[in-house]
């Protein structure tokens, strides 16, 4: 457990002295990452020591007068210290601190931004749009809390279709990104001793806001040799009188798989038998290029109330307009007989909007993208994804359990113990941005020991590169058998 910050009081009288001579050797150094758990939720800086933590966490922000270090009455809140911040971008700068300078050409298959290439670029229609709010000059000033109307109309619109019933302007707040919007979800459900179960492997900005938070999370799994469903009996098993959500990700990140329709109707009937919300994040609805077609959770909000996340960040390729949306589907009323609306309001009253010209230019985006522009985007991720797939198969040393199907990401596992010095993801990952300059995201990070993430929404010529790179790499550490 992390050792507490004492007061100035406690930390003079540890000393008994005003002030004290600074050791430079006592600065804390972040354990290697192979100390993080299993479920990777460790604070990195839990085995220090008092005296160290005392001395450092006082003498950040201070006056040297010589050797003579003075003591300061403020410091940072304890939990924006605690390692589980670190989200996605601090685990991926941690991998990316072994690469080479004077190395090889860097190959980004860790995060999932397509952007960069011109092969995912969006559509003129959408850069349009933005371009026109921009120069109308209509959009300059500040938009209403909950967003601008019509661009809430437009959005209700989209989300209900093949709803079984129609979602209104009121019924959509818009956040910038989808982060926020699960900043929003987490916060208005956040009651004290509340817990809220999170999917395993998931999107660890989940477990980084509800550790900011002080919010319990509650992990279940999901099944690898069940195409990655939920495993339903053990959500049942973890909740209790104080869980009030549950999280799913459809498609799933990390592992590129689309739930069945029937499965989530499972998964609503579960929760409805535990009295809780489902908070449904869709940032990669409609990027499905397999077999099972994407089914909004909303469409079976009269089974139990969702909280529908989206944004237009993935299937428009846009990550950086910071434009998303927060619906709330309750045909039964349920959020606002539980005040889970009127706090949600509350919550937008103290919160910043996204760009009033973004939010201007969404109607368009959204009613004038052309089917064309759809159907090459699912064509190159389905392309991608193929040569992602069958490439791993290939490696005796990597194994993926599912080809994906959706989303941008993949999950392999890695056959440790056919490599000569790697041990664990953590090293696998290090070792290969040092040698090759291939980025991938430990999945120690994702509460899955010796497995990685991969994304393959990167140019053809880039990813195979990148794969060539990962089996050399795993042909010169494999075991000589």
């Amino acid at each position: 457990m992390t050792n507490k910050i004492p007061t100035i009081k406690t930390c003079l009288a540890y000393f008994n002295v005003q002030y004290f001579q600074f050791n430079s050797t006592t600065k804390p150094q972040l354990q290697s990452l192979t100390t993080i758990g299993e479920n990777r939720r460790e604070d990195w800086t839990s085995k220090l020591n008092l005296q160290t933590s005392i001395r450092t966490t006082w003498t950040v922000a201070m006056e040297n007068k010589g050797n003579v270090v003075q003591v300061w009455n403020f410091s940072p809140s304890e939990a924006l210290l605690g390692n589980n911040l670190l989200g996605i971008r601090g685990i991926l700068e941690y991998v990316m601190s072994h690469t080479n300078p004077k190395g090889k050409s860097k190959i980004p298959l860790g995060h999932g931004d397509p952007s960069h290439f011109e092969c995912f670029r969006t559509s003129a229609g959408a850069e349009d749009a933005l371009i026109g709010s921009i120069r109308s000059a209509k959009n300059n000033g500040d938009a209403p809390a909950a967003g601008l109307l019509e661009t809430r109309r437009v959005v209700a619109d989209y989300l209900s279709q093949g709803f079984p019933y129609k979602l209104s302007a009121d019924d959509v707040y818009l956040t910038v990104g989808c982060t926020q919007g699960i900043d929003f979800a987490i916060k208005v459900l956040g009651c004290e001793g509340a817990n809220i179960l999170l999917p395993r492997p998931g999107f660890p900005y989940y477990d980084s806001i509800m550790a900011y938070e002080g919010i319990e999370v509650r992990y279940y799994d999901l099944v690898p040799e069940r195409d990655w469903e939920i495993d339903l009996g053990q959500v049942e098993a973890i909740a209790d009188n104080n869980t009030v959500a549950m999280v799913i990700i459809n498609p799933s990140n990390p592992c590129g798989v689309v739930f069945r329709r029937d499965h989530l109707c499972e998964v609503a009937e579960t929760a409805r038998r535990l009295h809780i919300l489902i908070i449904s994040d869709e940032v990669y609805g409609h990027l499905t290029f397999g077999e099972k077609p994407f089914t909004p959770m909303g469409s079976l909000a009269s089974t139990v109330p969702v909280l529908s996340l989206g944004s237009i960040s993935k299937r428009w390729m846009v990550p950086g307009w910071r434009v998303g949306w927060l619906a709330t589907c309750d045909p039964c009323g349920i959020l606002k007989k539980t005040k889970v609306i009127e706090g949600l309001k509350n919550i937008l009253n103290v919160s910043a909007n996204p760009s009033t010209y973004a939010q201007a230019a969404i109607p368009q985006i959204i009613e004038k993208t052309t089917e064309d522009f759809y159907g090459e985007i699912l064509n190159m991720l389905s392309h991608v994804a193929e040569i992602c797939y069958n490439r791993i198969q290939k490696n005796d040393l990597l194994f993926c359990p599912a080809k994906p199907e959706g989303s941008m990401f993949v999950m392999v596992k890695l056959n440790t113990s056919g490599f000569e010095d790697i041990r664990d993801d953590i090293e696998f990952c290090a070792l290969l941005a040092k040698e090759e300059s291939v980025i991938v995201l430990p999945g120690t990070a994702l509460g899955m020991k010796s497995w990685i993430r991969m994304t393959f929404a990167v140019s053809p010529s880039l990813l195979e590169e990148g794969l060539d790179r990962i089996e050399s790499f795993c042909r010169r550490h494999a075991k000589n058998l």
